[in-house]
């Protein structure tokens, strides 16, 4: 990596503070911080200069849950489309989820994802170790320094990745080796509850009825369950995507980010949406756990300004439109969301919903604490410069022709962005400037300080 950049007089947001700065950036690594009227170091002079004046300067973003569908779901999405996705987004690196086909449930399988990123990933990345109810052999033997976690499914995904077997599930929470991650929704509440609209509505059941099928009640029996069981075997454990009021009850801020065993997410559209956004959106944010009311929506604010939600993060899970186009209990769960994160997250930043330095901490800063990212998260000397830059005061829409999604779709259209993403720069490199994707081969497998 020998490209060199001094990324000139830029509004720096970065561990609560807001400044001037100047940064160099060499052999792919942030070589210097200058202060506003700190003087330039002479070896730094000839670097190739960006502009970034009146521009924010940002961390990488960090998602810790994206499904980008490689292998076997490639009509859907794969890791060079969605990491292009993700690098407009301002997501420098990534944690991808276990449940392609085939599910990712051994050590020989999941490195053939570590191999498919190194040679198509524009974002750095990471992989979950899938579980399931017969690998808890394959699963004890995933290094904690390379890998990013262990996916548990409390509530059914694709294939066999349904953990229900509660001797399992001990087992799994007793002997994890690594940080352990869980969709949490208890499959016989859903289950009951499919039956029940069925028989209600046929096949004209409306997207409306998502939020009643997969309810706070089923959301909260699982996160209950996972939470004793992490309390009980003293596991490192992290929630997925929470969604209601009720679980927020689970999760304290009593403790320092880096000092908590049990750590929380929740996801830009369960902050975004609410109930009410079906009659318009339809199976667009139809998501599993899905989108509910709006006192919901605002118990996952409190929780998440206050520290008991401790990561924002997507989900990114695409589906072509024509299957999210199916009715109702046809149309699969998850959609799109890696391109507008962080634009999103400044949204509501610029709508006063949040603070600046909130949103980097949540976004960058916890994600790389939580999971122990090796030099990343942060905008510090000797870090990898993982860097994004964005301009803001300039009203855009959202439209289709600017998707980079191979879906070609996203629940965010017709929405209006007062920020957009000028720049990004993952390990030193270019990779993104002015709407304009540089296919550099320069993405790195993230490691963690465990």
């Amino acid at each position: 990596m020998s490209e060199k950049y001094l990324i000139k007089n830029a509004t720096v947001v970065n561990e609560g503070e807001i400044f001037e700065a100047t940064i160099a950036i060499n052999n792919g690594i942030i070589a210097e911080i200058y202060r506003l009227n700190e003087e330039i170091s002479a070896e730094h002079l000839d670097f190739e200069s960006v502009n970034a004046k009146n521009k924010l300067l940002l961390p990488g973003v960090i998602d810790d849950q994206v499904h980008f569908r490689e292998p076997g779901l490639t009509h859907k999405a794969d890791i060079h489309t969605e990491s292009r996705a993700a690098v407009a987004g301002g997501i420098t690196s990534f944690m991808e989820m276990p449940n392609t086909i085939p599910n990712t449930l051994t050590q020989d399988l999941l490195e053939e994802k570590y191999q498919i990123a190194s040679q198509h990933s524009l974002a750095n990345y990471s992989f979950y170790m899938g579980a399931s109810n017969d690998n808890i052999a394959e699963l004890v033997k995933t290094n904690p320094g390379n890998v990013c976690g262990v996916k548990v499914f409390m509530g059914a995904s694709t294939g066999n990745m349904l953990v229900d077997d509660s001797l399992v599930l001990e087992k799994i929470f007793a002997d994890s080796p690594c940080l352990v991650a869980v969709h949490c929704e208890h499959e016989p509440t859903v289950r009951q509850r499919v039956i029940d609209f069925m028989q209600l509505y046929g096949d004209n059941a409306p997207p409306s009825v998502h939020p009643l099928i997969r309810n706070a009640e089923a959301c909260y029996k699982s996160s209950a369950k996972a939470v004793e069981l992490a309390t009980k075997y003293n596991t490192r454990l992290h929630v997925l995507h929470l969604s209601s009021a009720i679980e927020m009850k689970l999760f304290d801020n009593h403790k320092p980010l880096r000092d908590k065993k049990i750590t929380a997410e929740v996801c830009l559209h369960h902050l975004w949406f609410s109930e009410a956004d079906y009659q318009q959106k339809g199976n667009l944010i139809k998501w599993n756990p899905a989108v509910k009311s709006a006192a919901d929506r605002e118990a996952l604010w409190d929780a998440l300004l206050s520290d008991r939600l401790d990561v924002v993060a997507t989900d990114h899970a695409p589906h072509t439109l024509e299957e999210k186009m199916a009715p109702y209990f046809k149309s699969p769960s998850g959609g799109p969301m890696v391109q507008h994160l962080l634009t999103g997250m400044l949204q509501f930043w610029q709508e006063g919903k949040i603070s600046l330095q909130k949103v980097v901490e949540k976004l960058c800063h916890s994600p790389a604490v939580a999971f122990n990212v090796h030099n990343r998260g942060f905008i510090r000397k000797g870090y990898y410069a993982d860097l994004v830059i964005v301009e803001t005061g300039k009203d855009e829409i959202i439209q289709r022709d600017s998707l980079l999604y191979k879906c070609g779709w996203s629940p965010m259209e017709g929405y209006r962005f007062s920020n957009r993403i000028t720049h990004t720069f993952v390990n030193g490199c270019l990779v993104y400037e002015n709407g304009h994707i540089l296919n550099k081969p320069v993405a790195m497998r993230l490691l963690f300080d465990r």
